[in-house]
């Protein structure tokens, strides 16, 4: 079998969960779609924007190239916004190991295919809209499957709780973890301090190997823990929680997904969020996942509403984000990319900016400066900053110019 995963014109609508790292690399429910994907197969082929190329063949090096010969067969092609939900993945294996062929599609475009010889591709590197044409061109007939598809960044919180459940009993069944109590499962002997609480009633708790937990902390289930994460003493944990490899967490966390590399070490709560890698939020630092009205939130995308149908949506911060203490990130809003946070957020947040604009100040922050910046924080995890690191901050930086002017109104310096 062969797995092609494609970026399509709408990934950088999941703005700015997408901006620096390609849509199959979300994690959605402790599950990355590629995750899902090498789990299938060892041939699997991608197409990413241009940008994110030699970054995503660096950290996945095994992928696919047309050097490698033929593509085999069946061909499964997926859309790299696809939600990474474990049950439906396994769906797709069967359809394609029972040798049935179709599409999948929906308002914007095809969500996946299934091709056989009869129906196979150009040999080759492949474009996406010469691979999404020759697939409209094949006129297959429409699978039976329902495939959700992420559609704008609140839909990682949405489905996040949705599948949460799914995709922890998928990793309990196939992974190698003891129950070290009821709904409690541990990859090795797992340190917890002293007084911790563990509640299992809606669902299960998962302790990669490495991770360490202080003491009076809580776990809420569902709540998936990578490798080598520190949990702070106090630390409440709850009500589907993914905190990936090599975070820092404290205080409270409900309902979010904290990306590897990050740190929420300190007091404070995170709610119904998201937060890319490399991101540091300083002590004090809450947001808000619920508007005074109760009512349905409402995202702002590119100076484009957008009715999410959800009563608690928190924020999006992208990766290399930092805040200040006591920041306070006002309901639904999104922080670019390589921005720092002062005092109260009432609105979306450019990249590179300085943003303080409760005290009257918003400011370009260089991108020689985030080189520096990265290069400090990659030293301190033992991590080595390559020439693609640098250079994907160079490109984010010339990408996301026209957003550094808000609401009409010139920087200040």
């Amino acid at each position: 079998m062969h797995i092609l995963i494609f970026e399509d014109s709408f990934a950088p609508q999941l703005f700015p969960a997408t901006i620096a790292r390609p849509a199959f690399s979300l994690n959605v429910g402790s599950y990355c779609l590629i995750d899902l994907a090498k789990r299938i197969t060892d041939n699997i082929e991608v197409i990413v924007r241009p940008y994110l190329h030699n970054i995503v063949h660096l950290d996945n090096g095994n992928l696919w190239l047309p050097d490698r010969g033929e593509r085999s067969d069946p061909l499964l092609v997926l859309n790299a916004r696809v939600v990474p939900h474990a049950v439906v993945l396994d769906k797709l294996r069967r359809i394609v190991e029972s040798g049935q062929v179709g599409v999948v599609r929906n308002e914007r475009g095809i969500t996946c295919a299934v091709l056989n010889r009869q129906n196979h591709l150009p040999q080759g590197q492949l474009g996406v809209s010469q691979l999404l044409g020759i697939i409209a061109d094949m006129n297959l007939p429409k699978l039976d499957i329902n495939i959700p598809i992420l559609e704008y960044a609140h839909d990682i919180v949405r489905h996040q709780t949705l599948i949460m459940n799914d995709n922890l009993e998928d990793r309990i069944k196939h992974g190698n973890y003891t129950e070290a109590a009821d709904g409690v499962f541990v990859a090795e002997r797992l340190p917890l301090g002293q007084f911790c609480v563990t509640d299992t009633k809606a669902g299960p708790i998962i302790f990669e190997s490495g991770v360490s937990v202080g003491h009076h902390s809580f776990f809420e289930g569902p709540v998936y823990v990578g490798n080598n994460a520190k949990i702070n003493e106090m630390t409440s944990l709850k009500s589907a929680v993914t905190l990936c490899h090599t975070a820092k967490v404290g205080g409270e966390v409900e309902a979010a997904i904290i990306e590897s590399y990050s740190n929420k070490q300190h007091h404070g709560f995170l709610g119904h969020s998201y937060l890319g890698s490399w991101i540091n939020l300083g002590a004090g630092t809450c947001n808000s996942d619920l508007k005074n009205t109760y009512g349905e939130v409402v995202m702002e995308y590119a100076n484009r509403k957008v009715k999410t149908g959800m009563q608690f949506v928190g924020c999006f911060i992208g990766d290399y984000a930092k805040s200040a203490i006591n920041t306070s990130i006002f309901t639904g809003k999104t922080i670019g990319s390589c921005s720092m946070l002062y005092g109260f957020v009432t609105t979306n947040v450019p990249s590179f900016v300085n943003y303080a604009r409760s005290f009257g100040q918003v400011t370009e922050t260089a991108v020689d400066t985030l080189v520096q910046t990265q290069a400090r924080m990659f030293a301190r995890r033992h991590v080595v900053q390559r020439p693609c690191d640098i250079q994907l901050l160079r490109d984010i930086y010339e990408m996301t110019k026209h957003e550094r002017q808000l609401a009409n109104e010139p920087l200040s310096l």
